[in-house]
């Protein structure tokens, strides 16, 4: 999962940001409201996290825009205005959630992925299927109830496609997920987690759509 983070303090964005990617989160980071519009425009993000106080144009003001574009991406606010007229504008003007500074990180996390939840309109907490549980908050796998070892890109991979089931996903786009800007990917990373995932959990799990990419066949009752 991508998130767009747009935090113009350099202590408390290097933080989240760290913070977000030891999580599982691919983290882009950006200091304004411009480059933060211009992001929008250049890459596709599953979640926006954004402080209200920005230079060049303010977080609220690149919410306003988001929205009159008709852009759907969850966005939640954070803000050390603490007013409660801060909180309503914010919420007014299209934000989805809204996490006062300071925060703790956990906190964040939990809200972060209601937000996932509720984007994908999924209700549970826990991913199932079939034998496998992907447990978001604990960031655990299982299979057959016994935990499995796992890496924070395999997780990636594995989230996206159990939360895009019957939907093929190419390589481009799980490495979106997998990768934030500045970390190096690999020229067949993402054929390297699939073998993984595989080796772990089941071959007949995860389907290669031949020149076209990967998916997670959706069971009949689903």
């Amino acid at each position: 999962m991508r998130v767009l983070l747009v935090e113009d303090d350099p202590l408390l964005g290097e933080g989240v940001e760290l913070g977000l990617r030891k999580a599982g989160y691919a983290v882009d980071w950006v200091r304004n409201g411009e480059l933060a519009e211009t992001a929008l425009v250049s890459e596709d993000y599953d979640l926006m996290v954004l402080d209200l106080g920005l230079p060049k144009k303010s977080g609220l003001e690149v919410l306003k825009d988001l929205r009159a574009n008709g852009h759907k991406i969850p966005v939640l606010i954070l803000t050390a205005m603490a007013g409660v007229e801060h909180r309503v504008s914010g919420l007014d003007a299209g934000a989805d959630d809204y996490l006062p500074k300071p925060f703790d990180l956990s906190e964040l996390y939990a809200r972060l992925r209601a937000l996932s939840r509720r984007n994908t309109g999924r209700a549970d907490t826990i991913i199932e299927y079939g034998n496998i549980q992907l447990d978001p908050a604990a960031y655990e796998v299982m299979k057959d109830g016994i935990k499995v070892d796992i890496s924070r890109r395999e997780y990636a991979v594995l989230f996206n496609l159990l939360e895009n089931t019957g939907r093929v996903m190419s390589r481009e786009m799980l490495e979106q997920t997998m990768y934030g800007w500045g970390e190096e990917v690999g020229s067949n990373a993402v054929e390297v987690y699939i073998h993984h995932l595989r080796k772990k959990l089941g071959n007949d799990l995860i389907r290669t759509i031949r020149g076209i990419g990967y998916m997670i066949e959706k069971k009949q009752d689903d």
